[in-house]
């Protein structure tokens, strides 16, 4: 049995990377509230690097979500933006560049209380936020947090 296995990619590096300096950054924050602010001006720091698709998907993802679930704080997860509930991720927005994906994704972790049955979906692929897609994040990250 021969292995074919050459290690992990560019991209899931580069994530790794990410989030070293994503935990390294935030056990060096102040205050909650300085935490708080800070994180929300990085992952806004991140939508505004992204590619004008992912971009604009994203901002209006981070939109939707802040303004339907204000008690979810904003942070880089693996440098995606990413919302929380004490802590703990919730959700998280994925671009299409990030692991040159055909499309961007919405990911929900075992966090959210998505459960439907046995089988039920943790992530969304996006190729267009429209208002239908708005309603519909919305009312997700509402019966995530339910």
């Amino acid at each position: 049995m021969s292995s074919t296995y050459e290690g992990f990619t560019a991209e899931e590096r580069a994530a790794m990377k990410d989030h070293a300096q994503e935990m390294k950054k935030a056990s060096r924050r102040g205050s909650h509230a300085d935490k708080a602010a800070e994180a929300e001006r990085d992952v806004l720091a991140k939508i505004a690097e992204m590619q004008e698709s992912d971009r604009i998907m994203a901002e209006r993802v981070h939109a939707v979500i802040t303004d339907c679930a204000p008690d979810l704080a904003p942070k880089l997860w693996y440098g995606m933006p990413a919302y929380a509930l004490n802590g703990k991720i919730i959700c998280h927005f994925q671009p299409a560049a990030k692991f040159k994906a055909r499309y961007a994704t919405l990911g929900f972790s075992d966090q959210a209380n998505l459960d439907e049955g046995t089988m039920w979906a943790a992530g969304f692929a996006l190729t267009e936020v429209t208002p239908e897609v708005e309603t519909r994040i919305a009312a997700l990250v509402k019966q995530a947090l339910s």
